[in-house]
């Protein structure tokens, strides 16, 4: 799939709607490109010493910091996470460097995240910026976690279902010989629901964020407004310090000339400051940039 640059608003919805590829997809806004130095990694995989340190020495790292980071949580949160990736997934909201990569299902969102703020090269040149598209379709989370579940051997209605020989073995009733003297004896559901028991495999733990051998998507809970707005997800990457490869997503770069336009068009249509950051904070950015950045009008 070839990558795209787009000069203003419309272009970029008609290649959203009609050359991207079929099926689920992914957006990241970013203000400078890859080819400019800005790879497709995890907050923690840009941080260069860490590539020193053996990858059990970076793992044990990572969940020290996040068992410090969650021994504070209960001071602030109402609601204690449920595992690590929730944990995780508060962490990297409030700017922690982890091994997650914020993405949102929402083309518009991510195109507000390129635009937001023009850079500059080292003799003031605008730069070009870039919505990137995540195409190899990792797997999410509640499907990778369904697979993680061990399969468990259906039992029959033993009340209504006359036992065969070769089942007798299945539910730890011994030899069929041994059980002759004995079929004519009704089962009684006690019996029935101690052997069920036995049968049933426990539960495994899902592996923690740390010990996953695949990118995964993962939604987390909404544990903020702001990440309900921007219609966020998190792509958790197993090999944190290294960048998507090339075959993993399409380039649309958005030319540094149409980036006014294209601010005004996605504060018509209701994409700016005030929407995707629910607060104070939101406010007042918007009020910047409608009052004194651009001159509009309130």
């Amino acid at each position: 799939m070839s990558n795209f640059t787009v000069k203003n608003f419309e272009e970029y919805l008609q290649i959203v709607r009609d050359e991207l590829p079929k099926g689920r997809k992914y957006f990241r806004g970013q203000s400078k490109l890859i080819s400019a130095g800005y790879q497709l990694k995890p907050s923690i995989g840009r941080y260069q010493h860490l590539s020193e340190k053996s990858f059990r020495e970076r793992n044990d790292l990572e969940r020290e910091v996040l068992d410090v980071f969650s021994n504070h949580l209960v001071t602030y949160v109402q609601h204690l996470p449920r595992s690590d990736w929730e944990a995780l997934a508060i962490a990297q909201h409030h700017g922690l460097p982890t091994r997650f990569m914020d993405w949102t299902t929402n083309p518009l969102v991510a195109l507000y995240f390129a635009v937001r703020q023009t850079k500059k090269d080292d003799d003031g040149n605008p730069l070009d910026s870039a919505v990137y598209v995540l195409i190899s379709d990792p797997p999410r989370f509640a499907d990778w976690k369904r697979n993680q579940q061990p399969s468990v051997k259906p039992v029959g209605d033993l009340a209504t279902t006359p036992a065969q020989e070769e089942g007798y073995g299945v539910f730890g009733l011994g030899e069929p010989d041994e059980e002759a003297a004995h079929d004519e004896k009704l089962i009684d559901t006690d019996t029935m629901e101690d052997t069920v028991d036995e049968t049933t495999e426990a539960q495994p733990e899902i592996p923690s964020p740390f010990e996953i051998r695949e990118n995964i998507i993962y939604d987390p809970p909404h544990i903020s407004p702001r990440m309900r707005a921007q219609d966020s997800v998190l792509l958790a990457c197993y090999r944190p310090l290294e960048p998507l490869e090339d075959r993993e997503w399409i380039e649309i770069v958005i030319h540094h000339d149409a980036h006014d336009d294209i601010r005004h068009r996605l504060d018509q249509y209701g994409v700016f400051d005030r929407q995707l950051f629910p607060g104070l904070d939101g406010i007042a950015k918007w009020l910047r940039y409608r009052v004194f950045d651009t001159q509009g009008a309130l």
